[in-house]
């Protein structure tokens, strides 16, 4: 089987937050110290995906995956941490979500499927996939470079047309993000001063 290898998403661009949220702070760390962290204890290797123009101390204290792709959101980083290491799948989770827990990436690890390029959790909201804490098969890839190629960039638009296998949160709380400041408020992090 392949090696199974974590991938925080760290390249957004924060604009609805108005700052870094890779950045904000719960429990006297990071949220990208913090999402890397609870990977490294689920999986052998972890890498922070990040923009080219994005080189502050914070993530250069991890491995890092610099984005081969402009303006595609997610997918950039998807993709190009399956170009650079081919012959992984990768756990994928984004750094804006504070309340990501154990369970959460244990249960995503535990019902891994060799031949599912895809497998995320339901979203307690609208049971649609939840693509920011999801596996991506290294099969997946030739579907996602399709996807961009017919001008689709939303990696839940992507799941859904790939039938991705689904899961049941066991917190859903775990995978709410925190895009703006009012998310934020709720969230039990905050912005370093």
């Amino acid at each position: 089987m392949r090696p199974l290898w974590g991938l925080v998403l760290a390249g957004g661009r924060s604009r609805r937050m108005g700052s870094d949220k890779a950045l904000l702070q719960k429990d006297g760390k990071t949220q990208l110290a913090r999402t890397v962290e609870l990977l490294d204890r689920h999986l052998d290797r972890v890498f922070v995906s990040a923009r080219s123009d994005q080189s502050d101390d914070e993530r250069e204290r991890f491995p890092k995956i610099v984005d081969r792709y402009e303006d595609m959101g997610p997918v950039a980083g998807v993709l190009s941490a399956m170009e650079e290491y081919p012959d992984a799948d990768w756990l994928v989770v984004a750094c804006d979500l504070p309340n990501v827990d154990d369970a959460t990436i244990a249960k995503l690890v535990h019902n891994r499927q060799p031949d599912q390029p895809f497998l995320a959790f339901a979203s307690s909201h609208n049971g649609l996939p939840e693509p920011l804490c999801a596996i991506f098969a290294g099969s997946a890839e030739a579907l996602l470079r399709q996807h961009v190629a017919d001008g689709l960039k939303c990696p839940r638009k992507m799941m859904i047309l790939a039938e991705a296998m689904l899961l049941e949160q066991p917190h859903p709380a775990a995978l709410d993000n925190v895009n703006t400041p009012e998310d934020l408020e709720g969230s039990g992090a905050r912005i370093a001063s």
